[in-house]
């Protein structure tokens, strides 16, 4: 099943159209559309040049590109980051230097990856009691790793 989301570019920067590198990759590349210093320890919004209109019942996930979070300490800072059906604003990315030094990034450069996702039927069913489960209310770090 194929769908059709529509992507419109800021003037100027067509250049940076969301593109796969692979044609088996599940994510497109988001590309910076500005040159920027992103500060240590600091979160900063890039621009990406990208607006989209999702169909009902899709999302777009943002999420870190793994050789930047490698190579580098960035990350992004509400990783992943949804994009709604509704939303109509260019496309920012919210990248965060995790390093010891600046890190300049330079218009063009890939940023980030966008996946678009089909978002199931759910209807939340108010309850007063939960099945009983292994796990409990075990939480973080409940599993014995920390």
């Amino acid at each position: 099943m194929s769908i059709s989301v529509k992507i419109k570019m800021e003037k100027g920067a067509e250049d940076l159209f969301p593109q796969k590198a692979h044609a088996s990759d599940a994510a497109w590349d988001l590309r910076s559309r500005i040159d920027a210093e992103l500060p240590v320890k600091k979160s900063f919004l890039v621009p990406t040049g990208v607006f989209i209109e999702l169909p009902e019942g899709f999302e777009a996930q943002v999420r870190p590109r793994s050789g930047l979070a490698l190579k580098h300490d960035l990350m992004l800072t509400n990783s992943p980051g949804t994009i709604d059906a509704g939303y109509r604003g260019e496309v920012g990315v919210i990248m965060y230097n995790g390093g010891t030094s600046p890190y300049i990034i330079r218009r063009g450069d890939r940023i980030a990856q966008m996946l678009i996702c089909k978002l199931p039927d759910v209807k939340l069913e108010l309850c007063s009691e939960l099945a009983s489960s292994d796990r409990g209310e075990g939480g973080f770090g409940s599993s014995g790793k920390h």
